[in-house]
């Protein structure tokens, strides 16, 4: 028998190779329990395991003529085992073969994608550490708000991406099931039992009620769970897109040396790999859509999901896998400018303490309004001009002086005050 898969790189688990690899583990996990149940000799079952093979050449050749696959496949191994190939496939139809095996290479890559997601989870991890207080602005519509870290913002990055890896988990529940129950799934021609045992031996549950096919929702879940996570990672992606506009510039990717940018402009330097990852976000979102519609299969199944499985099952597991290798190359090599994040911040003199200033005036005895009226009319004046000097305007407003000294003033303009609960966020998180 061919060994069992041991995590090799994600695009080897879409192979034809691998495919007919795990229907053969099927075959023989079904064998298996109907020797132990007394339906085959087991000295037929130990003939199987020592001659089974394939050749996916010879099974395309036979496919050419037969025009199943199943078929092929089955013919091609009875060229390896002989006489006691009679025994393979008794009682089973190809779906039995086909969606166990499937849930197989789901879960198989599954597991690759769950240690890449570790890996990004440790760069953002150690990353958001190295910034805890980084200061930083925080925008919100696109437009200045208040002081935040760089490390706050990656914190947020982490508590997300430590959702995806519980989902995950779960979702490795939700896709190891397997079923081999016969034509329509009523176990007319092979015992549960027989189906109780092989899926133990493959590592899978049996699925509760399957008819020919094991439910397409568990797999339009799948691809859904994947789309998610994509649409994390562009989020991430874009982030750092926009925070490496020139006028901002605050990160920037890693640039190699002998890196060129543009074929007409020598001084680009372009956030193409986070561009990249924003373009395969839609393919995977777009696999998605396609996986709810296998869904509606008519009665007891039709074929009309496989065609599409076909293509978005590889591609969803194959450009979730890049995309993770990817984003954490990505965040572990990023270039971080805690200067330009300073001048970002002060620009305008410290417009952005706008709301300690308000608060300050409310608690020494203005009413609301009064106070917004105030620091709105210094903040607006200093709003998006050369020589606009927030700071320099409130502090020389009487209405200001009136209510706080030239210490109080200076303490609003202290980052500091933003950052006195990033441990709290920070324990939450074990950063």
């Amino acid at each position: 028998m061919i060994e069992r898969y041991t995590l090799p790189e994600m695009g080897n688990l879409w192979t034809e190779f691998y495919k007919f690899k795990t229907w053969l583990q099927v075959e023989i996990a079904a064998c298996e329990a109907q020797s132990e149940l007394g339906y085959i000799p087991s000295s037929a079952v130990e003939e199987i395991k020592a001659k089974a093979n394939f050749e996916p050449q010879r099974i395309l050749e036979i496919e050419a003529e037969v025009r199943h696959d199943v078929i092929a496949f089955l013919t091609n191994v009875n060229e390896y085992v002989g006489e006691a190939g009679r025994y393979i496939h008794l009682g089973l139809t190809s779906s039995d073969v086909l969606d166990t095996a499937l849930a197989l290479q789901l879960i198989a890559s599954l597991d690759i994608l769950s240690q890449r997601l570790e890996d990004l989870t440790k760069a953002i991890r150690h990353k958001a550490r190295e910034h805890k207080r980084t200061v930083m602005i925080g925008r919100s519509h696109g437009i200045h708000a208040e002081p935040i870290t760089f490390g706050f913002k990656l914190a947020g990055w982490l508590a997300e991406v430590l959702r995806h890896q519980e989902r995950l988990k779960i979702l490795r529940e939700t896709i190891a099931v397997g079923k081999i129950s016969g034509a329509v799934g009523t176990y007319a021609n092979i015992e549960p039992r027989v189906e109780a045992i092989a899926c133990q031996k493959l590592g899978l549950k049996p699925d509760t009620a399957s008819t020919q096919v094991i439910s397409r929702d568990r797999h339009a879940d799948y691809v859904q769970q994947l789309a998610l996570l994509a649409a994390s990672i562009e989020r991430f992606a874009v982030e750092i897109r926009n925070l490496q506009k020139t006028d901002v510039l605050e990160v920037e990717e890693f640039f190699a040396k002998g890196q060129k940018g543009s074929s007409a402009m020598p001084h680009k330097r372009n956030p193409i790999r986070s561009e990249r990852l924003t373009g395969m976000a839609r393919l995977v979102r777009s696999n998605a859509g396609a996986a709810l519609e296998n869904v509606a299969l008519w009665h007891e199944r039709d074929i009309s999901h496989s065609s599409v499985e076909r293509v978005v099952l590889p591609d969803a597991c194959i450009l979730t896998h890049f995309m993770l290798v990817e984003i954490t190359d990505l965040v572990k090599n990023l270039l971080v400018y805690p200067e330009n994040m300073a001048r970002n911040l002060n620009c305008y003199g410290g417009v952005v303490f706008s709301q300690r200033v308000l608060l300050t005036l409310i608690d020494k005895g203005l009413n609301r309004e009064e106070a917004y009226a105030i620091v709105q009319q210094s903040a607006h004046a200093a709003w998006n001009k050369p020589e606009g000097n927030f700071h320099d305007l409130i502090s020389q407003d009487p209405r200001v002086n009136e209510k706080l000294s030239p210490a109080e003033i200076e303490k609003c303009f202290d980052p500091q005050h933003h950052l006195q609960h990033l441990d709290e966020v920070y324990q939450r998180l074990d950063i």
